[in-house]
């Protein structure tokens, strides 16, 4: 996957999406063959990268603050110089929750905030480590339809204003060819690839205007027709 590119990964339950991510991040060791990061070994959680989970309720500690959980997420800055600096650190806080739309809200609670809030929480969290690679294992998954686009814009805007490398677990082929340029469809029962379709779709994207392009309507149905298709 090349720098800075939107790599989706898609299939069927069971194909290993999520463990292909896991073993992308360093939590799981591969039974065979070999991941690299930037040309380093994966065998530990890569400095580089940061992994946001589906279940945000549970990634995010509901006893810190907004800014309390972001600070912790700090403990493992790739920029380790934050670390230092008290001030650093606070205005990195309220730099990162104005980025995803939630300034102001450093001093409260997980639980006091909706769940697409809760979500934006643990994506300035990721950010505010300086990443330059984001693994998305379904974070829109369990949000309503409404906050999902949002998110998924706000998603778009971060890695083209961070130049990140983001590869992006979902079942959902639409979200999937709306945000990448490049989609990888796997085989049933962890078979291996199945497809890997590049996505010339025109940057910037619009929830309407792209999805009913008549390329996206086209690449839609050849990925479905492959996910459907009997083992």
């Amino acid at each position: 996957m090349a720098d800075g590119t939107f790599v989706s990964i898609v299939g069927r339950s069971g194909c290993g999406k999520s463990t292909l991510l896991r073993l992308v991040a360093g939590l799981e060791a591969p039974s065979g063959g070999g991941i690299a990061v930037h040309g380093s070994p994966v065998s530990r959680p890569p400095d580089s990268v940061r992994y946001l989970f589906q279940n945000y309720g549970e990634s995010l500690l509901p006893w810190r603050t907004v800014g309390g959980n972001i600070q912790f997420g700090l403990r493992h800055a790739y920029r380790r110089s934050i670390l230092t600096d008290r001030a650093g650190i606070g205005a990195v806080i309220d730099e990162k929750l104005a980025e995803v739309g939630l300034a102001g809200t450093a001093d409260r609670y997980p639980s006091e905030l909706s769940g697409g809030m809760q979500q934006r929480v643990a994506i300035a969290r990721a950010l505010a480590s300086e990443p330059q690679i984001l693994l998305l294992d379904e974070p829109f998954s369990a949000v309503d339809a409404l906050s999902r686009a949002n998110l998924q814009d706000l998603l778009l805007r971060i890695w083209q204003s961070h130049a990140l490398t983001i590869v992006f677990v979902t079942h959902d082929i639409d979200e999937a060819l709306y945000l990448s340029d490049r989609v990888l469809v796997l085989q049933p029962n962890g078979g291996g690839l199945q497809m890997d379709v590049d996505v010339p779709l025109p940057r910037p994207r619009h929830q309407i205007e792209t999805r009913r392009a008549p390329a996206f309507v086209e690449m839609r149905s050849d990925i479905l027709k492959r996910v459907l298709a009997p083992n």
